[in-house]
């Protein structure tokens, strides 16, 4: 039973695939068609030709291997005397029918994220609602705030937000500075009074109390001249807060100087009382693990949105310009450095990643888990829409910069210059896909494989 659902699983990945590479195909196709542009033949799939059938002046066929497709015009390639070949097409036609597959891709994205969006109940907001138990971020970010930047980086939606924080940069610190030392110190009484909370089950009353010496104990330690004067203000918070449940046996944390420490550090603009309100140096809750990179503990909550046909609608379109949003601040960042060559992925990576979200998903039920390779789905279109939009040969951004460069200068640029460019940009992909792959290869077969 279980070779059987993964067959499924699979099966449902490649035909949501092969709809990612139809869509594109067609926005070339339909767009052809309707400017009376010659098409011979209209391919799903790649590779020897399993059947296929002829309409008109179009042949429609399949193709054995399920990884690309193509609509394959009339003059598109080299010159042709045909009326109604591709060059022989008015220049705003020739763009819009080049353009078309990246901008069906992303209109195909929008339709998925509909039906990925329309299951959910509620949906998540930006707004803060409350702060779990004891918190740290509430130094700066308050209840009612609705969070609409970081560190220079919209926030539409909830997503935007995750991504936003997973991509915050983690900056080393002095840790032998006052500053930090303070830091330390507040992590220390935070812990203290957390684990009191949750392994005690103090009555209301109680954790009120040990709220307020969390609190009282952080203008204590912020207000200290010395690193002497922090700690005793953190021995004085402990012993307090050890009193409240009557603990006589404990120890007050130690704070240990380093030389170098990791902390998260964002400038966060949100909406407060209706006006935009600019939080400097917002120092988020982090959790250290060891040598690594400390990972973000967020200790606030956020408001729910009710499901009316407005959110559903709303919800899927901020999400998918999000995303969209998402691939060319990812794009930037690569060329940036922010992102170095492990964190991109190829084909290989690509169905790793929609193995392991297909297994998740599985261990909660078969729904969960086609619900997560459709939305591995969505960003797979969204990705291919705006990465075909670049302005580098062999894609189509790059081959509306040949059509947009002859509509200033009233001249095509020579066919053989053309076909050399993008023959030299194709190499280059393939040649990029292939060190990708290998490098993914390379990451499974050592376990470092990045997951979701």
């Amino acid at each position: 039973m279980q070779i059987l659902i993964i067959a499924a699983l699979i099966i449902i990945g490649v035909l949501f695939f092969e709809l990612i590479i139809f869509s594109h195909e067609f926005g070339h196709f339909i767009t052809a068609k309707l400017s009376g542009v010659k098409v011979n033949e209209f391919a799903l799939g790649m590779g020897p030709k399993i059947f296929g059938f002829k309409k008109g002046e179009t042949q429609y066929t399949f193709r054995l291997l399920p990884i690309g497709g193509f609509c394959a015009m009339e003059g598109e390639d080299e010159d042709s005397s045909e009326p109604r070949a591709f060059n022989n097409a008015k220049i705003w036609k020739r763009m819009i029918i080049i353009i078309a597959g990246a901008v069906m891709n992303i209109l195909l994205g929008f339709v998925l994220m509909f039906a990925f969006t329309v299951q959910q109940d509620s949906f998540t907001s930006t707004t803060v609602e409350g702060f779990y138990s004891l918190t740290y971020s509430a130094a700066s970010i308050k209840s009612n705030d609705e969070i609409v930047e970081i560190n220079g980086y919209s926030i539409w939606n909830s997503r935007d937000l995750q991504f936003a924080i997973a991509t915050m940069p983690c900056v080393k610190v002095d840790g032998k500075t006052l500053d930090i030392y303070k830091q330390d110190c507040e992590k220390a009484v935070l812990n203290v009074c957390n684990t009191l909370v949750t392994d005690n089950n103090p009555n209301e009353a109680q954790n009120e109390k040990l709220g307020e010496i969390y609190y009282n104990a952080r203008s204590a330690i912020g207000d200290a001249k010395s690193k002497d004067e922090a700690y005793k203000a953190l021995e004085n918070a402990c012993n307090k807060a050890y009193a409240v449940l009557d603990i006589k046996d404990y120890e007050v944390p130690k704070i240990t100087e380093k030389d170098t420490r990791q902390r998260y550090v964002s400038d966060v603009t949100v909406k407060r009382d209706g006006e935009l309100v600019e939080l400097k140096d917002v120092q988020f809750y982090t959790v250290e693990q060891g040598s690594d990179k400390p990972t973000i503990s967020i200790d606030f909550a956020l408001e729910t949105i009710d499901k009316t046909f407005t959110s559903v609608i709303t919800q899927t379109f901020t999400e998918t310009c999000s995303m969209a949003k998402t691939v060319w601040t990812s794009l930037i960042w690569l060329v940036q450095g922010k992102f170095s060559f492990n964190d991109l992925s190829g084909p290989v990576g690509i169905a790793t990643v929609v193995t392991n979200v297909a297994s998740q998903g599985l261990q909660s039920g078969f729904g969960d888990a086609v619900n997560n390779i459709l939305f591995v789905m969505i960003l797979i279109t969204v990705n291919l829409g705006i990465v075909n939009m670049l302005p580098f040969p062999a894609l189509d951004g790059g081959r509306f910069v040949f059509l947009l460069i002859e509509g200033i200068f009233k001249k095509p640029i020579p066919r053989k210059a053309e076909q050399i460019v993008n023959t030299a940009g194709l190499v280059l992909l393939m040649l990029f896909m292939l060190i990708i792959s290998i490098k993914d290869i390379w990451q499974l077969v050592t376990g470092t494989f990045p997951t979701m």
